[in-house]
């Protein structure tokens, strides 16, 4: 494995510039190192740009988990779940951020900026970081996400 796996990739649209820059200065203080994948102001962009080299990146195994954040989380999120192997989920409370790290082992967490706080972020990346996947009943389920028709 990479020496980076142990590095959060993290990246974000013009909207969620204030959150993810706010996020590593937080997480920086808990001994969290990051890539950043940009953008790095609060010039409009295309979040597309910032999500497909994030995604491809955790895809190829360079590190193991990520955040991304635009208005919504849902722009990032879609544009990363085209990768086989990624599942970004779109996560506004405690409880949806651990349902997404149990039960579908989320790789990419992603944040709506428009509709959480700086310090919520920071919460939810705490559950994100810290929730295991369970395994069991729902491997098969995850393992099913991948698979094309």
């Amino acid at each position: 494995m990479d020496q980076n796996s142990n590095i959060i990739a993290i990246g974000s649209d013009h909207a969620g510039f204030k959150i993810k820059e706010f996020l590593k200065q937080k997480l920086v203080l808990q001994g969290y190192k990051f890539k950043d994948f940009g953008t790095f102001s609060e010039e409009s962009m295309d979040y597309p740009d910032v999500a497909h080299p994030l995604a491809k990146a955790i895809q190829k195994g360079t590190f193991k988990t990520g955040i991304l954040i635009c208005g919504s989380g849902n722009g990032v999120a879609m544009a990363a779940n085209k990768y086989t192997g990624i599942r970004a989920a779109v996560c506004w409370n405690e409880d949806i951020v651990k349902l997404a790290r149990q039960h579908n082992d989320a790789n990419i967490l992603t944040l709506p900026a428009r509709f959480i706080d700086q310090e919520q972020a920071v919460i939810l990346t705490d559950f994100f970081l810290h929730t295991n996947f369970e395994g069991g009943r729902h491997l098969s389920r995850v393992e099913k996400i991948s698979k094309t028709i």
